[in-house]
């Protein structure tokens, strides 16, 4: 496939998924045997890699900014997919074939479903995509390896996968920062950072700085309208969860019904609870981001911070396709191969 072939494919994909019902097709129907897959989750990422991802502008924009034509050689890349959130490992999968290179890819079992299916509609599209991508339990016969786990499977990724050129990620949290002046409009949209996909991806805000003498009830009341989430039975029972076991520990804790607010220095945190961390100095906040850099994969806030880069409230799960997970540029991985 030349590489004009290659965009309509994708661009021509784009428009299907757009017009696809995740209430109806059977295809997303079966993904929600994973309950944390519901259909809202489902249209989320399939809207998500259709609009940032499956754009013509969007894709003509890499294609220019690489200068991506066809390669010298044609090498193949395996791709071990994550399967936290829906679709999760699409990227990685865009970007070994937009420059012309062959992807074997291994699915996670939480997430087994919607890339065969996505698949199946670009072979549809133009047969000549089965030439370069085919999904295996059993990887064999690549050239490289893009591979997305916790830190304890990167440890085996790493042992296995250590000879060929990689990117093999770790777990990794986001962050923001709040400085109490931001608006009700604001909260909420901070409300999609931390609940969007009931917070399991990297890109959800696990921990926030606040500063000192921050009135919890400026954040806690606007989000107490995502409430509905404590609908879903998965969700609730974290919830509960969480909830009983800081009350038998008596740890100091705030909940608004859908979210527990805990004080910790942690970056990881449960399933419905977000960390709080205070500040007096914007300054010892900003030292404290670059010494966790290894571990971020977003900082959230309404203000620049002078050498880190910051996202816009809202944003985390709207990804780019210049938004690499860990900042490791993937296309010029590939390129360089």
């Amino acid at each position: 496939m030349i590489l004009k072939e290659r965009i309509d494919a994708l661009v021509q994909l784009g428009q299907l998924l757009k017009a696809t019902n995740a209430n109806n097709d059977a295809a997303f129907q079966k993904a929600q045997k994973n309950a944390w897959f519901t259909p809202e989750n489902i249209r989320k990422a399939v809207d998500a890699v259709s609009t940032q991802m499956l754009s013509r502008e969007a894709i003509n924009e890499v294609v220019q900014f690489y200068h991506l034509s066809e390669p010298a050689e044609v090498k193949t890349v395996a791709v071990i997919m994550a399967g936290n959130i829906p679709l999760v490992g699409f990227h990685d999968f865009f970007c070994v074939y937009i420059c012309g290179q062959k992807a074997i890819v291994k699915l996670s079992e939480k997430d087994d479903v919607l890339f065969p299916y996505i698949l199946e509609l670009l072979v549809a599209i133009n047969p000549n995509v089965a030439n370069y991508v085919t999904i295996s339990e059993r990887l064999a016969d690549f050239d490289a390896v893009i591979a997305t786990g916790s830190n304890n499977t990167a440890r085996y990724f790493e042992q296995y996968f250590g000879k060929y050129p990689n990117i093999i990620r770790k777990n990794r949290h986001s962050v923001a920062i709040l400085t109490g002046t931001e608006s009700n409009e604001d909260i909420m949209e901070l409300g999609e950072d931390i609940f969007a996909y009931f917070g399991l991806g990297c890109r959800n805000v696990s921990k926030l700085y606040l500063p000192e003498g921050y009135e919890l009830a400026k954040l806690m009341e606007p989000l107490h309208d995502y409430k509905e989430l404590v609908m879903h039975n998965k969700y609730k029972n974290n919830f509960d969860y969480n909830m009983a076991l800081m009350l038998l520990n008596r740890l100091t804790f705030f909940n608004n019904g859908c979210l527990i607010l805990l004080e910790d220095k942690a970056l990881a945190s449960r399933i419905s609870t977000v960390h709080v961390e205070y500040y007096n100095d914007m300054e010892a906040v900003k030292t404290d981001l670059l010494a966790l850099e290894s571990q971020l994969q977003c900082v959230v806030s309404g203000h620049e911070i002078t050498g880190v880069k910051t996202i816009a409230f809202g944003k985390t799960q709207q990804p780019t396709l210049f938004d690499y997970p860990d900042n490791v540029d993937v296309i010029q991985f590939v390129l360089l191969l």
